[in-house]
């Protein structure tokens, strides 16, 4: 078969004929889908039926209301349209790609353009992007990411390769034979999208509870006001719609699912600016809940780059110097690897000038394998080990390990070259002895120990989770600063799950991991309990990853990893997890306190509503006077401290806080407005009267609850208060008739008056009462 690849022609050909590597698995929904979803909704579909039952009574100034809507559907949808587009542009700038040979020359190209029987090379941590044969080489693949199963599997010439599962080592040539939809990881994703239907974001999934509860109640109180106003209270049908409408308009949350989703998606174009790139919005809200940030050393704690420090001959063999540079040169001539460490390596010797032709004689190469954690070249009578020195050396490890234990303790890795006579290639490191040594180093990243104090001091603990030396490891976690780096342990320990349970609360350091314990350290902490992020730039990071709550890769790790991750850091820069959780926070933060605006609104409607129902009395507000309130004591102030710096700890229970903060301001609202309502009927006040002095006292608390929710106050919040005040009032006085605002009576001046000081005391004792009820229920 010729290796020389497609020609330019035969590309096109088959591009015409649709057999292209397009990705069927949109990640992000097409705009004339964000345009349906934020038109097309359950309460969109309520205020319209409002809107021509208020049209049909001719209550015109009660339709206020309906620009309100309509102008939060367009933002709503201009800013998701908005952010899609920007962050698809992020996404096709750093789109997996893929070594291609056409027309006899190698090219990298978007995995996207991939044809059928394009011919491509796989090389260590490539993503196997399409269902193929290979046609030269040899290499290892783990396919977890299909069957769950963490074991490399051999391939060589003619066997088959899974789309999905990814390279561990080795390199070979494969020619593509299902591209696209007729790919195994495309029919595997399209058979998922069947039955994933999970809400991305736990904020919106406690949103969406809240809407459910509320539509479910919405319609039956409607049709009781509506019968009790028109049928047993006698008042005209305009007086009746008016009245209802009034009631169902204050039950719903109109702006805090807008809201929620406008501060997510403006958070990821934030973020995708700082060269951070979510794959959803799920991740800015889980990595602000984070409590436990596992890492690996390589490339988070330490650069990237590797470097050989030193080679020295173990003086527990005989060989001499030039004879153990000789013996590593022809090995790494032999060495099919293509990782970092073994790049290292083939610089130093090149550097000084001791790298050799490739060698003869060579009976079968064994790529590294991280399960194994060591690679091999064998040869008739003798063959050669380089890897982790107690891996290589099993129990004679022991005997020769004073040679390297001064350089595990300062942090640098060791790696033996030993010698065997095994014959059996499945068990090479059965009686191998030591010939020399290779140190290697990471440097330590730059803002490495900034950035751990900064998650200290935030309350996230750090695991270390390496394939290294566990005291190696732990020297370079003590230099980055990560606080209990001493407390380390060999994972080769830990065998039983209960091992394990234990060990995470007791240790910071994990070392000689495989990819499969990597993911059972992240389920022993999720099982306490824990919110578990998993950094990675390596393929054995995977499995740990796809566990975590949170993933994170960098972007000059494999392509696998940031195919898996949730978070890609596009610089490769963990300095910006600090930015992540900081933006998360302020989000997640500042949303719940909007919420708690949004709640006392809805609360108070609805418990209103109900005793209305039960005493038969017409609902006191109309439609445009909550409208008046809705927008300077709910959705002006909500939206402008949503932008409020804030990275506190997140508190648990969602929806549980936000319900308990916003109680004690509706239950002091349900308090004064009845008492407008009692007292308007012993003082024979009118209508309009009963209702603009409620309408100042809802005013009032409204105001004490931003006020309480606020605090501290500094220069920023007093603004959004006192500038709300002065709108109400300014907007009550200029457009009194739009929001049916009358003039008042001295009685009813008076009576706000006192209900406004009795509100105040009312308030902080419902406040106190209700925080002494739920500790005492939580004890």
């Amino acid at each position: 078969m010729s290796l020389k690849g497609l020609t330019s022609f035969e590309v096109e050909e088959r591009i015409r004929q649709g057999k292209i590597n397009k990705n069927i698995d949109e990640t992000d929904r097409p705009v004339w889908e964000i345009v349906k979803r934020n038109t097309f909704t359950f309460f969109n579909l309520i205020f319209a039926v409002i809107a021509i039952l208020i049209s049909l009574v001719q209550a015109w100034n009660q339709l206020i209301f309906l620009p309100i809507i309509v102008i939060n559907t367009i933002v709503g949808i201009y800013q998701e349209i908005k952010a899609k587009r920007y962050l698809d542009q992020m996404t096709l700038l750093h789109a997996p790609q893929s070594t291609v040979i056409r027309n006899g020359q190698q090219e990298k190209i978007a995995s996207d353009d991939l044809v059928e029987e394009d011919i491509i090379i796989l090389k260590t941590g490539n993503q196997i992007v399409a269902d193929a044969r290979i046609v030269e080489g040899s290499i290892f693949v783990n396919e977890s990411l299909l069957t769950g199963e963490a074991d490399e599997i051999e391939k060589n010439i003619d066997d088959k390769l899974l789309s999905g599962s990814f390279v561990v080592s080795g390199e070979a040539k494969v020619i593509l034979e299902k591209v696209g939809k007729d790919s195994y990881i495309s029919k595997l994703t399209e058979q998922a999208k069947l039955v994933d239907h999970g809400e991305d974001s736990e904020m919106l999934r406690a949103l969406n509870k809240l809407l459910k509860w509320v539509s479910f109640i919405i319609l039956p109180i409607a049709v009781i006001l509506f019968t009790q106003n028109y049928f047993v209270n006698h008042n005209t049908l305009q007086t009746s719609v008016v009245a209802m409408v009034a009631a169902v308009i204050g039950m719903i949350p109109e702006g805090l699912y807008l809201l929620t989703t406008i501060a997510l998606t403006l958070s990821s174009v934030k973020l995708a600016r700082n060269q951070v790139l979510l794959h959803n919005m799920k991740s800015i809200e889980s990595l602000a809940r984070v409590d436990v940030l596992c890492v690996d050393k390589t490339g988070t704690i330490t650069e990237p780059r590797m470097s050989v420090e030193q080679v020295f001959v173990s003086p527990s063999s005989n060989i001499s110097e030039a004879k153990f540079m000789s013996l590593l040169s022809d090995y790494i001539s032999a060495n099919t690897d293509d990782n970092d460490t073994m790049k290292a390596i083939r610089e130093f010797m090149l550097a000084k000038g001791d790298l050799q032709n490739q060698m003869t004689g060579v009976k079968k190469i064994i790529p590294f394998s991280s399960k194994v954690k060591y690679s091999a070249v064998c040869f008739e009578n003798e063959s050669y080990l380089l890897g982790a020195p107690e891996i290589v050396l099993g129990k004679t490890y022991e005997k020769i390990s004073s040679e390297i234990n001064h350089l595990l303790e300062e942090g640098f890795r060791v790696l033996v070259l030993a010698g065997t006579k095994e014959k059996n290639y499945d068990q090479l490191n059965l009686g191998a002895y030591a010939l020399g040594y290779v140190v290697l180093a990471n440097p330590i990243r730059e803002n490495a120990k900034s950035t751990f104090n900064y998650f200290a001091e935030q309350g996230v603990n750090i695991k270390v989770i390496s394939g290294d030396n566990p005291q190696t490891v732990s020297a370079v976690a003590k230099r980055a600063g990560i606080t209990g780096a001493e407390r380390f342990i060999d994972a080769n320990l830990l065998k039983t799950k209960e091992d394990l349970d234990q060990a995470v609360e007791s240790y910071t350091v994990f070392g000689r991991v495989t990819p499969d314990q990597k993911r059972r350290l992240v389920q022993a902490l999720k099982r306490k309990d824990h919110t578990v992020a998993m950094t990675g730039d390596g393929v054995n990071d995977i499995l740990a990853m796809k566990s975590a709550d949170c993933s994170i890769a960098m972007a000059s790790g494999s392509d696998a990893a940031t195919q898996v991750a949730q978070v890609v850091l596009l610089d490769s820069d963990f300095g910006h997890m600090t930015q992540v959780v900081t933006e998360g926070r302020r989000v997640v933060n500042n949303v719940q306190r909007s919420a708690i605006l949004f709640l006392v609104k809805n609360l108070f409607s609805i418990i209103l509503a109900i005793i209305s129902a039960i005493f038969v009395f017409t609902y006191p507000l109309q439609a445009s006077q909550l409208s008046l309130i809705s927008l300077f004591t709910i959705g002006i102030p909500g939206f402008l401290l949503s932008l409020e710096e804030n990275d506190k700890r997140i508190e648990k229970d969602f929806i549980k806080n936000v319900i308990l903060k916003a109680l004690p301001a509706s239950l002091t609202e349900i308090t004064a407005v009845l008492g407008v309502v009692i007292a308007g009927a012993a003082f024979k006040l009118t209508a309009s009267e009963i209702s603009t002095s409620a309408v100042i006292l809802l005013a009032v608390v409204g105001f004490m609850i931003l006020t309480k929710i606020s605090a501290p106050l500094n220069r920023f919040k007093m603004g959004i208060i006192i500038f709300n005040i002065v709108g109400i009032i300014i907007s009550g006085f200029m457009f009194n008739s739009l929001f049916s605002i009358s003039k008042i009576s001295l009685d009813s001046f008076v009576l706000v008056a006192l209900l406004s000081l009795f509100s105040e005391s009312l308030f902080r004792n419902f406040d106190s009462l209700l925080k002494k009820f739920f500790q005492i229920r939580k004890d």
